[in-house]
């Protein structure tokens, strides 16, 4: 098993100003995640965010430290949110099993010292998406199974943006230092997410596309409301969002994305729009 972690630093809008299309993609892309028997962690100095996948195949794969914490174990100063996207799999927290199948979610509070991913079958696995915020003090764990969840239908077909919204990891579902976690899944014949576009200042976020078909793609929309820029996206791609930067897709099919958020405010609903006729 492998731990690795890439450390990417904040850019404020005059740098990204100046950004051609691979620039762009360095600094934003999140490539590789969910890594066969081991973790790739990618640490965003935006609000200190941690993102990865683990998808265990032929052993059990552990929540190990890393260097950057510069702590004992990593979940000592830290929250941790887990969703499963693949087939049935087990996260074992210092000795408790939780079963997490499909589209399941698991919220781990700080101080959970031994963590390990397991999938039920290595010819059908688990595929994790983590999500790790820095934690001020300690929530009980959590399973958030899909009955658990808040659902929200949002969009119309006529502005090609009919979806729907299931908040796993959020204050009203689980209590929470600042982690927040959701999936939306958009409808067969739309393709825009999250319109009107918008930023949230007080807090930054994380994109993970998946169920995107092998042939497809989403663009993905960032940038400020007068200065916008795109990144195209393959599936089970992440793409990180500042909190200066609209965040929104278009897609050439029906996808799914997990959207994850830190910051300092937990009102879902903290957000400045920008009207779309005014979009630059």
């Amino acid at each position: 098993m492998s731990t690795n972690c890439e450390v990417r630093y904040a850019a404020s809008p005059r740098e990204v100003k100046k950004m051609d299309t691979a620039e762009l993609r360095d600094e934003f892309l999140v490539k590789d995640l969910m890594t066969k028997d081991g973790v790739n962690w990618i640490y965003s100095h935006y609000d200190r965010f941690m993102v990865a996948g683990i998808v265990p195949v032929n052993k059990s794969v552990v929540l190990e430290t890393i260097d950057a914490l510069k702590s004992e174990f990593f979940l000592q100063r830290r929250e941790l949110g887990i969703i499963n996207i693949g087939e049935a799999g087990v996260v074992n927290v210092d000795g408790t099993e939780y079963v997490l199948e499909h589209k399941e979610a698991l919220y781990l509070g700080q101080g959970n010292k031994e963590v390990s991913f397991s999938s039920k079958s290595s010819n059908s696995p688990a595929m994790f998406y983590l999500n790790s915020t820095p934690a001020h003090k300690s929530f009980p764990n959590k399973k958030i199974g899909t009955n658990d969840v808040e659902v929200i239908e949002l969009g119309a077909p006529e502005t090609a943006n009919a979806r729907t919204l299931r908040k796993y990891i959020v204050n009203s579902v689980v209590d929470v230092c600042q982690l927040q976690m959701g999936m939306t899944t958009i409808k067969s014949g739309s393709s825009w997410n999250t319109m009107p576009a918008h930023v949230h200042d007080r807090r930054m976020e994380v994109y993970f596309y998946f169920e995107v078909p092998e042939d497809q793609a989403v663009c993905h929309f960032m940038g400020e409301t007068n200065e916008t820029r795109h990144i195209w996206m393959a599936n089970n791609e992440a793409v990180i969002s500042p909190p200066w930067s609209i965040h929104s897709g278009s897609g050439t099919s029906s996808y799914s994305f997990i959207w994850g958020m830190a910051g300092e405010n937990l009102d879902y609903g903290d957000m400045d729009v920008c009207p779309t006729n005014e979009l630059r």
